[in-house]
This record gives structure tokens, C-alpha cells and sequence, in this order.
């Protein structure tokens, strides 16, 4: 399924390839992370909604930032990333980050800026989480998502390596793997998920996969026009290594700098070829074991000829 649209160039429409004859449009996210507060509104409605229980809230001396990172417990997760740029002068300064429209050309410079960004599971269209996992405990939805089903998980552990995004995760309690279902109840009684709901700033939005993209390409139009030349978006390409992402982002620095990989690949895309690598090896020696066994009987008949 994903080699062939790989090879064709077509974008896949993943519910109907798997398995859901007359999907309704894939739904996802767009996270504009230069409209972002930090204010953590969104992983706090994950974990209510969601009854995702407290995972430590440690800080951890070098940010703000008291979650650390996506993981079993943590779904949605609000990095705080305080940079500092040398200037062309030599000096380390950047202009401060306006949070309703970004750094203007006419902004006043500053020694330092906040990048925020609330980081969730991207829902690849590609995902290797959903090759590995022996139990279809991992499935995709009639909306396009992905989603572990906790009561089907064996704790196994497959999906954690598979994931290209290190977003997946096993509670050490009992090994099971969780992450997050995109509010998989809500969008099934037509209500948006509730990190979306509760962003204040309209930083994370929702809707339909395709239009998520023609207004993210606008925003990033807009803040070009304003001055804002680092502003870029990630995730969003169907053709990129995990066939687009469900979940993308606008961001104003390179993927590195918020911990994304610059360039996510499907971790199984090779399987389909090693697995006929491993036929074919079988294959020559079950005929060379077959072969071993044969020939001297074969001798043996024409010995006592």
C-alpha cells in the first residue's frame, strides 16, 4: 500500500486504503506556532478529557517547560525554546516575537525570543507504527487518523522504534503503549478535539486536511509579507517521506530547532522488498536442503545398477 503510492506519486487517501469504503474528508491539524503563548491550555485538556494521568511536571533547569516532551502520558506537549541569534553586527540580538502577528520589520530588538510550540503524534499518512504492530492494536480510522486501542496492546513495544518522531511511548507500569487519538470520541459526535477547543490564540487549528494547507500556506504568505522570512511550514508535504503529515506545523526556524527531524522517513518503507529478499532466500534453500537430501539417494540408485 505505501510503496505503491510512493512509486505513483499519487496521494494516498489512508482510510479508504484501509479498509473504509465511503470515508468522510481526513481531518488533522495545524499548529501555527507564531501565533503561540506557551500557556499550556491545550495539555491540560488533553489530560482532562483524555483522564491522562500526571507524568512528574519536573522542571528541568534549562526552560520553562515542566513536561519535557511527548510520551505515554503527555499527548500534547508545549516546548519553550529560548534562542538567541548573533546579529549582523556580531551581537546577540533578534527581534522579540509578537505573539498576534510575529516579528514585524519594525519590531524593537531584543536580546533573546521565545519559540513555542505545542508538539502532538503527526498521524502520518505513511505510518510504520501501524506495519509493526502484531496485534492491530494500532488502526486508522474512518477519518485518517491513528489510534492504539489500549485494551488490544500486549505492551510489545514494536511502535516505539517505529515511530520516525520518537512520539510513541510505553507506561512503565504495565508497557502498554499510548499516544494521542486526535480525540478520536469527539470527532465521532462531531465535536473538535479539545486541545484545539481550548487554544486561546487559535495557535492549533482543526478541520479538514485540505483546507488546513491552503490557510497555512496563506499565514506563511502573510508573515513573509511582514517580515518574517524565517517563517516555514512542516509536515504538510504529501510526497515528503511519511506521505504528509495528519498533524503539521508552521514554524520559525528550522525543524531541528524545535526537535523535529528535517527529514522524517516511513522506518518499514523497505519491507515490502526485504520480505521478497527473504522469499527468495528461503525459496534457494529450501531447493538447496531439498537438493542435499535427493542427491545421494539419486547416486546410491545408480551404484547398485
Amino acid at each position: 500500500m505505501t510503496d505503491r503510492h510512493l512509486l505513483s506519486g499519487s496521494e494516498p487517501d489512508p482510510a479508504r486504503d484501509s479498509g473504509h469504503p465511503e470515508p468522510p474528508p481526513r481531518v488533522g491539524f495545524f499548529t501555527d506556532t507564531s501565533v503561540c503563548i506557551g500557556c499550556k491550555a491545550c495539555e491540560v485538556a488533553c489530560k482532562e478529557w483524555n483522564a491522562i494521568p500526571e507524568d512528574g511536571l519536573s522542571l528541568t533547569g534549562m526552560s520553562y517547560d515542566n513536561t519535557q516532551g511527548l510520551g505515554a502520558s503527555t499527548w500534547r506537549h508545549v516546548a519553550f525554546i529560548e534562542q538567541q541569534v548573533p546579529a549582523p553586527d556580531g551581537r546577540t540580538r533578534l527581534p522579540l516575537v509578537e505573539a498576534e502577528s510575529g516579528p514585524g520589520p519594525g519590531a524593537e530588538p531584543g536580546e533573546m525570543r521565545w519559540l513555542m510550540s505545542s508538539d502532538v503524534c503527526k498521524h502520518c499518512t505513511h505510518a510504520a507504527c501501524l506495519d509493526v504492530c502484531p496485534t492491530g492494536s494500532l488502526f486508522r480510522t474512518e477519518f485518517g487518523t491513528v489510534v492504539v486501542q489500549e485494551d488490544i496492546c500486549n505492551g510489545c513495544g514494536y511502535c516505539v522504534p517505529a515511530c520516525p518522531y520518537g512520539v510513541i511511548e510505553q507506561r512503565p507500569d504495565d508497557g502498554r503503549a499510548f499516544k494521542c487519538t486526535m480525540c478520536y470520541d469527539r470527532l465521532g459526535a462531531g465535536q473538535e478535539p479539545a486541545c484545539a477547543k481550548a487554544c486561546p490564540t487559535e495557535s492549533i487549528q482543526f478541520g479538514p486536511l485540505d483546507e488546513l494547507r491552503e490557510r497555512a500556506a496563506l499565514r506563511v504568505d502573510e508573515l513573509h509579507t511582514a517580515g518574517v522570512d524565517g517563517a516555514r511550514l512542516y509536515g504538510h508535504e504529501p510526497d515528503d517521506g511519511v506521505g504528509g503529515d495528519g498533524a503539521f506545523f508552521l514554524l520559525l526556524d528550522q525543524p531541528e530547532v524545535y526537535g523535529l527531524p528535517p527529514d522524517p522517513v516511513v522506518t518499514t518503507r523497505d519491507l515490502p522488498t526485504m520480505w521478497k529478499h527473504a522469499g527468495a532466500a528461503a525459496l534457494s534453500l529450501a531447493g538447496a536442503f531439498t537438493v542435499s537430501f535427493a542427491l545421494p539417494r539419486l547416486l546410491r540408485g545408480k551404484d547398485t545398477r
